[in-house]
């Protein structure tokens, strides 16, 4: 079940709501909790059923692990800790990493060693196991207390809003909120205005990129045109942000309508004028996430300055590994640490002396989106010819770039670049601050993209299949 369906609009979400205001007038949290629990099983089997006993098996290893943590002392909890990473690890890796690996292996070797598996990818896999994970590091740190009740942890890990495409969520940071939060008609109000605005950024916007950007990448080289590759990959870099961070709007307006504070996902990204700023503002929880939990425990930048290039490429390594089994995903990681290598060493003094600031936005957009190319496509095989066309002048063999993209999404293009770069941080202050705008703007929004999901079948999520 995705944010952006009829099914969930127009039922699960108003019964959902409608059956927590039944619970909180009885004014007991526990009651409240256990209703969120079974409606977020409910809203993942819809769409997984085959593997909801694997999301709650994890919870409940993950639960036993820290009552482990909690009475272990000395190597004893080391140990356990280092066992529960593994095993965390290992159900991530056989479901995600296997096929690849075994496809790696037997080209290697030229002959089949491991079999191929055709493992389907687990929903939110990789989201609720890095939240699982930062349970316990965290517990074992110290920066949290154990939690005691299992059905408090399994809600923590399965909560409907956040499952199965982020933000990642670090337990210390909600753990108060899941014992006694309240919201009133403004924070509901709030709430609902972030969802819709959220819902627009998916249905009016990203969808209609999306389009496009399948057709561009999956023409034929030589009838792909420089001009043409360029566009592609600027609407790419545009339904890639208005998908994510609209997907991330939804989430933390959910969870406002239910009572929690979600931190933010996204500060504007394609503001940014370096590639390490980009990170900064560009999906924090997996920022945060890998900063605190690998960066820092490799030696981050305390052990020289060779040790902390190492660090970094590393760290780009698995973040690009974590989206995606493939060396493309891989080789867009690596893109993006090699550029913050670069900026540690030499080119972020250049930048921050630079004078003229929009050269530096420039450099920022355009190493992201040629970084883009290697994240949208299939494999290496399919990146390669898409980056010759955008650096090899050609023009278009078969259509006109008109015919291929048309006025509506041109016109939409520009609206998303003022909506990502120039008006951001105007929208986000109306919607926070002015009471008339959201009861103005947010039913017109909703209309619309009930009408567009009504007549359009095409509403796909990129980051679900991570």
């Amino acid at each position: 079940m995705v944010f952006s369906s009829m099914i969930f609009l127009w039922i699960f979400l108003p019964v959902t709501m409608l059956l927590y205001g039944l619970a909180r007038k009885t004014g007991k949290q526990e009651l409240q909790n256990i209703l969120l629990l079974f409606a977020s099983i409910f809203f993942y089997s819809f769409g997984e059923p085959a593997y909801v006993l694997l999301l709650l098996l994890s919870g409940l290893f993950n639960y036993l692990a820290g009552l482990a943590i909690d009475r272990a002392d000395g190597a004893g909890k080391k140990a356990v800790l280092a066992a529960a990473v593994l095993i965390n690890l290992g159900l991530l890796g056989y479901f995600k990493y296997y096929d690849f690996m075994a496809g790696t292996v037997n080209a290697l070797v030229g002959r089949t060693c491991l079999p191929i598996r055709d493992i389907a990818l687990p929903i939110g896999i990789s989201f609720y196991t890095f939240q699982a994970m930062s349970y316990i590091i965290d517990l074992y740190r110290g920066k949290c207390a154990v939690q005691k009740s299992p059905y408090k942890l399994l809600l923590y890990i399965t909560f409907f809003p956040q499952l199965i495409a982020g933000p990642i969520v670090r337990y210390k940071d909600i753990s108060d909120q899941i014992d006694c939060r309240s919201v009133d008609l403004g924070k509901w109000s709030l709430g609902a205005a972030r969802f819709i605005s959220g819902l627009s950024k998916k249905v009016i916007l990203a969808n209609t990129f999306a389009l496009h950007v399948d057709r561009v990448f999956a023409m034929e080289p030589g009838t792909r045109g420089t001009l043409t590759a360029w566009y592609g990959i600027l609407l790419y870099s545009l339904q890639i942000y208005f998908d994510f961070s609209g997907y991330s709007d939804m989430a933390i307006g959910l969870g406002k309508m239910f009572g929690f504070d979600f931190l933010e996902n996204f500060d504007f990204p394609y503001r940014s004028g370096s590639v390490r700023e980009f990170w900064r503002r560009w999906h924090i929880s997996l920022s945060v996430w890998f900063r605190e939990y690998l960066y820092i425990p490799l030696g981050g930048n305390r052990k020289g300055t060779l040790r902390t290039y190492i660090n970094l490429l590393i760290v780009f390594a698995a973040t690009g590994i974590w989206h995606g089994a493939g060396w493309n995903f891989l080789v867009w990681g690596l893109f993006h640490g090699a550029f913050l290598v670069c900026e540690r060493a030499f080119l972020g003094k250049y930048l921050d002396r630079n004078p003229v600031k929009i050269l530096n936005h420039v450099y920022c957009i355009l190493v992201v989106m040629v970084a883009w190319v290697f994240f949208r496509a299939d494999n290496m095989a399919q990146a390669w010819p898409y980056l010759r066309s955008m650096f090899c002048l050609s023009g278009n063999a078969r259509e006109s770039f008109m015919e291929i993209f048309g006025s509506r999404c041109i016109v939409l293009s520009a609206v998303g670049v003022l909506m990502s770069v120039i008006l951001p941080v105007r929208w986000q202050t109306a919607l926070r601050d002015h009471g008339a705008f959201r009861a103005v703007a947010m039913p017109c929004l909703l209309f619309i993209c009930i009408v567009m999901l009504a007549a359009d079948s095409y509403n796909p999520f990129i980051y679900f299949r991570f």
